[in-house]
């Protein structure tokens, strides 16, 4: 699989762009044999430094290089993927306040995405 389309990394191209925004994650990869999650929000015009959320036990904003995650061989044949479903819904600031409050992305993509549920579920009081 390709890790970023033409249209992903413009997108992380054009947040990189404007720093000091608390920007939604563009996109999710992860490890599909193991620990390894990462969250990304903006791409260097270097095309290859990203920023974001990376979960490799203990959830930590910073950068990670797009190059090392292509480069990594899992068993099987298998590499790093990318979460085609994944919707950021929330700016990385709340998807690390969450992660460490319950200590990995993966239970914070829970908890927000309940969250966005009830918010959808909740009776609107404009009439």
């Amino acid at each position: 699989m390709i890790l970023l389309s033409a249209e992903l990394r413009h997108q992380l191209l054009s947040n990189g762009r404007a720093r000091d925004v608390d920007h939604v994650p563009v996109v999710k990869f992860f490890n599909p044999i193991g620990e390894g999650v990462w969250l990304a929000t903006e791409l260097d015009d270097d095309g290859d430094t990203l920023f974001g959320l990376a979960d490799l036990g203990e959830p930590e904003l910073g950068s990670f290089s797009l190059a090392e995650m292509v480069a990594v061989r899992l068993p099987f044949g298998l590499g790093i993927e990318r979460d085609i479903l994944f919707e950021g819904l929330f700016p990385i600031s709340v998807w690390a306040e969450t992660a460490h409050r319950t200590g990995s992305i993966h239970e914070a993509e829970r908890l927000l995405h309940a969250v966005r549920q009830a918010q959808r579920e909740a009776p609107s009081t404009r009439e």
